[in-house]
């Protein structure tokens, strides 16, 4: 299969490239500490919710889906659906005390409940996250789609060029910058996965025709599924359910365990996306914001996942001839899914069209990767520069965070090219979050919910979390032949957090309580409930986020409902 652009798709590639990348400079603000870290905390409810799908849905999320789909594994949109009720918890419990509390990182949130110890190890542990899994992973699907149109072109090359011009408006302009132009980006990924699955569609013969198409592959004996069942995102599990690879990537007990959590640090903990609606104007904003990034999730299923499905009918007998990023020689899609993706894009699409799309797929790489650098750089300033110069003017903290992203272009430049040996990218992208996630999540959880919770209980929780990840990386390199480093990663997930749980309660009952005015104004009670509803009822029905969220969860209940 041969990969080529006309010249009329090269110009357009390059146009849209300059183009982002002037706008995003001229639209940055840096001022101020908080002008370039938070963008002046002005933003509104649209920008601050396709921003955050914009972020969500990058290259590499892009790529996987397409991918996992390819093997008529539809349960990936498990993520993308239940990202709606992590949005309506997180817009009820959480986002009130952020806005409040003022604060510039999630670490340090956690510094006010807890102390210094759980901000320093959280922001050490979000910075190592964003490099290994969103800006290497985002940098990694770069080369995938960049190699298929210079294959002569060296690996590390792409990677250089691709971060140095995601770098290029996100150094001087700081998170204005990053955010308008996701917007931007946003439309363009959207538009284009609109169009993508149109030509794949009509390739097949509409809705109907590949219904038609996976029953006759079923009644062959071709697959062992009809359409009915490849296109289900509840599946049934084979061999031993609790495995790593006998089990979907999302089985039906994944949806009570693993997901919850993974979706949980990934919206309400994880600075990459809670930095957005710390940018906006008010609470209402924030929660409008948040709901609307829901909303925007539930048409991924159509737009994004199902031509997987589609590339799956059209090029499972194709010879595909692609060499991975790690150098090795593909022949079938179904042992280089990454590429599902790229092969639809350049198979189906007309010239010019063609370069718009593509260039929509790499501005989702480069917001990506423009948002982590940003969020990185705003902790490593904050969380750590700030404090051992407390002194620093807001223009020397802006230049702090400049240094900052750019010495992180380099690392995740390092290590995108390590993704390729992993095989799989969505499978690489849950495995390292699974070890990530679940000490966080308990730490957060029980510092909002239970005042009892001591600063040592958080610390020797974390630690504890992160030696048990350890152990396990340790266990699944080397091929231990033992159920405990065989679990699937969700249920794995699912263990770490309760393990983490029980530490941190164990260890805040054996040490002395909080005082209370470390309490004051950080833990959830009832009570505020009541004054809310005080504060919501000047509001008309439609600007009232708990009706908004209503409504948001029973168009997700009708979504859910017919690809269940």
């Amino acid at each position: 299969m041969k990969v080529t652009l006309d010249s009329i798709d090269f110009i357009v590639i390059a146009l849209y490239f300059i183009g982002i990348i002037v706008y995003g400079i001229t639209q940055s603000k840096r001022g101020s500490s908080e002008e370039y870290f938070l963008g002046g905390r002005s933003l509104t409810w649209p920008v601050v919710g396709i921003s955050l799908f914009a972020a969500n849905i990058s290259s590499s999320t892009l790529i996987g889906l397409a991918g996992s789909a390819y093997l008529l594994d539809m349960t990936v949109y498990n993520y993308e659906w239940y990202a709606v009720l992590v949005l309506v918890f997180f817009a009820i419990f959480f986002l009130p005390f952020y806005l409040k509390s003022g604060v510039y990182t999630m670490p340090e949130f956690l510094e006010r409940r807890y102390d210094h110890r759980s901000r320093y190890y959280f922001s050490f542990i979000t910075v190592v996250g964003n490099v290994l899994i969103d800006t290497a992973a985002s940098l990694y699907v770069g080369t995938i789609v960049l190699s298929l149109i210079f294959p002569s072109l060296p690996p590390w090359v792409v990677i250089v060029i691709l971060a140095a011009s995601a770098a290029a408006y996100t150094v001087p302009g700081g998170l204005n910058s990053v955010v308008k132009t996701e917007v931007i980006q946003a439309i363009v990924l959207i538009f284009g996965s609109i169009i993508l699955t149109y030509f794949g569609l009509k390739e097949v013969g509409g809705w109907g025709g590949m219904m038609s198409q996976l029953d006759e592959l079923k009644a062959s004996g071709a697959i062992d599924k009809n359409a009915q069942e490849a296109l289900s995102i509840v599946r049934d599990n084979s061999g031993e359910w609790w495995k790593q690879y006998d089990s979907p990537i999302v089985p039906w007990w994944g949806l009570l365990t693993g997901v919850p959590l993974l979706g949980f640090y990934f919206w309400a903990n994880n600075q990459f996306m809670v930095q957005r609606v710390l940018s906006s104007k008010n609470l209402n904003h924030g929660r409008w914001g948040a709901l609307f990034a829901g909303l925007l999730k539930l048409p991924v299923i159509v737009i994004m996942v199902v031509p997987g499905t589609i590339a799956f009918l059209l090029f499972r007998e194709t010879n595909v001839e692609y060499i991975t990023t790690a150098g090795e020689p593909c022949n079938n899609l179904l042992n280089c899914t990454d590429f599902t993706y790229p092969t639809l894009l350049f198979e189906l699409l007309p010239t010019g069209l063609l370069g718009l799309v593509v260039a929509g797929l790499l501005a989702a790489m480069m917001s990506s990767i423009s948002a982590t650098f940003n969020s990185a750089s705003t902790l490593i300033t904050m969380d750590f520069v700030n404090k051992i110069k407390p002194n620093m003017t807001s223009k020397q903290l802006v230049r702090s965070g400049q240094i900052s992203t750019l010495v992180l272009v380099v690392l995740a430049s390092l290590w995108a090219p390590m993704i390729g040996e992993y095989g799989d990218l969505f499978r690489y992208l849950q495995d390292v979050l699974g070890y990530i996630a679940p000490p966080i999540v308990s730490a957060f959880v029980l510092g909002l919910f239970w005042k009892r919770g001591t600063s040592t209980g958080s610390i020797i929780s974390l630690i504890f979390g992160m030696i048990m990840a350890g152990v396990w990386v340790v266990g699944i390199y080397y091929e231990i032949d033992h159920w405990f480093f065989q679990l699937h990663f969700l249920l794995r997930t699912t263990v770490l957090f309760f393990f983490c749980l029980i530490v941190h309660v164990i260890t805040s009952l054996a040490t002395a309580p909080p005082p209370a005015e470390k309490l004051e104004g950080m833990i959830w009670t009832p009570k505020l409930i009541e004054e809310e509803t005080k504060e919501l009822a000047e509001l008309p029905w439609y600007l009232n986020y708990r009706y908004l969220s209503v409504l948001l969860l029973i168009l997700t209940a009708f979504v859910v409902a017919y690809f269940w």
